[in-house]
């Protein structure tokens, strides 16, 4: 009886005692996440005005995986804040706006003047769109509406990565400047696109999921330039190709009511 009521005893007082917050140092580490995306942005903005356009393809594409472990890192430590989700939001801005508008203008619309300017001045301020959709919006959604900003910079990324040297033909220019108003198109329209969000590689065979990712690090390491342009023009795709697919399933009928049956 005596150790009973001591066993009681001890779990009134853990009851009573306040639990520890979290350290200073986890809410740090996402927000270390976010200014090295910040970082690249900046770096890329710069690359491309100077004329060193891979560069800045690369450093976009490193902003791309430095937004993916801020969000997954604080969501694992429990350590979101309304502070962490606004500097998230602008330095999407900055890294996935403002640096493929700069890096697109510069390299691939500069033969077409004003109109190649005021084409990069469109995809900025539809992924601006995007990013105030998202943020007043659920976001806890297993579906993106609209495509996400980062995938739209990474279209444009790859394509400078797998090209390089920059555009002078006006066809060829135009022919980007189609593509960037199709990105900005689908920034802010109403397709549906997968949120890696909610792909966890520890559900389902794990040792199968390391390896499917153990050949994709190995695929991107060894021909990056056709593989990230194959996964970001695959991403990309994906939207329209989903709503086709739903525009041929035949819709499911309303079950008749009780009155309709008996009549």
């Amino acid at each position: 009886m005596d150790i009973l009521k001591s066993g009681e005893h001890m779990k009134q007082l853990n009851l009573n005692f306040p639990r520890k917050r979290p350290r200073r140092t986890v809410f740090i580490l996402p927000s270390a996440f976010t200014v090295g995306n910040i970082f690249c942005g900046f770096f890329a903005i710069v690359s491309a005005m100077h004329g060193h356009y891979d560069e800045a393809a690369k450093a976009i594409g490193i902003a791309i995986v430095l937004d993916g472990l801020d969000g997954r890192m604080a969501r694992l430590a429990n350590a979101t804040s309304e502070f962490g989700l606004q500097l998230d939001s602008l330095a999407d801005v900055i890294s996935f706006g403002l640096a493929p508008a700069v890096l697109m203008a510069s390299w691939g619309l500069a033969p077409l003047g004003d109109y190649g300017i005021f084409t990069a001045f469109v995809f900025l301020i539809c992924g601006t769109m995007r990013l105030a959709r998202f943020n007043v919006q659920t976001q806890n959604l297993k579906h993106f509406v609209g495509m996400a900003i980062p995938g739209a910079a990474g279209v444009v990324a790859a394509v400078v990565h797998f090209v390089k040297v920059p555009v002078s033909d006006p066809l060829q220019a135009n022919f980007l400047a189609v593509m960037t108003l199709l990105l900005s198109f689908l920034m802010i329209s109403r397709m549906r696109y997968f949120s890696l969000r909610h792909l966890h590689l520890s559900k389902g065979k794990s040792h199968l999921n390391i390896l499917l990712l153990s050949i994709l690090l190995a695929l991107v390491y060894f021909y990056s330039q056709v593989v990230l342009l194959v996964l970001a023009c695959g991403y990309a795709v994906s939207g329209p190709l989903t709503r086709l697919v739903q525009s041929f399933r035949p819709r499911r009928q309303p079950e008749p009511s009780a009155e309709t049956r008996r009549s």
